[in-house]
């Protein structure tokens, strides 16, 4: 990511307004993996190659042993939402038109300390309104989708393991 970790989606930078205003990903050099197997359809996660602690937001040296050596460990893109919140009102204009949309921090099953931001949705290139609020439950098994954005970065989104 870059210090502010998002852009406008139009490969500008936030000042001059996508289409659609969404903000999408900026990867830096230590986050462009990830992104990178995120288009492949798979969800990665830093892991320290010296001490094997899974890590994220990926960096360059580990926080456990400070090892500089890490490698791209493929999880299974399951996990459970940890918490969550339906933003009231929107914070940004073009996310008022898909509102009530929600925001979850879902801890990941083979990673129990990695926690990833993203939206549930009904399926990976649907709305960020696809899911219902009230469908929402702390502890609800999720699953990694893969939804294109604008720039062409693909970022991860959820589905309900059982909907």
């Amino acid at each position: 990511m870059t210090q502010s970790g998002i852009r406008d989606g139009s490969g500008d930078t936030e000042e001059h307004g996508r289409a659609d205003g969404l903000l999408v990903p900026v990867p830096d050099e230590d986050g462009a993996p990830f992104f990178g197997y995120a288009a492949l359809g798979e969800l990665r996660v830093q892991t320290c190659a010296d001490c094997a602690e899974p890590r994220f937001p990926p960096r360059p040296c580990c926080p456990h042993c400070q090892s500089f050596e890490s490698e791209w460990i493929r999880t299974s893109g399951r996990g459970r939402i940890w918490s969550y919140v339906v933003p009231h009102p929107p914070l940004l204009p073009a996310y008022a038109a898909q509102a009530p949309y929600n925001v979850i921090l879902v801890e990941l099953v083979d990673a129990p300390r990695i926690r990833l931001v993203g939206n549930l949705v009904a399926a990976a290139d649907a709305a960020l309104d696809s899911v219902d609020p009230a469908r929402i439950r702390i502890n609800a098994p999720v699953r990694a989708v893969f939804h294109q954005a604008a720039g062409g970065v693909v970022v991860v989104r959820w589905v309900l393991e059982r909907p």
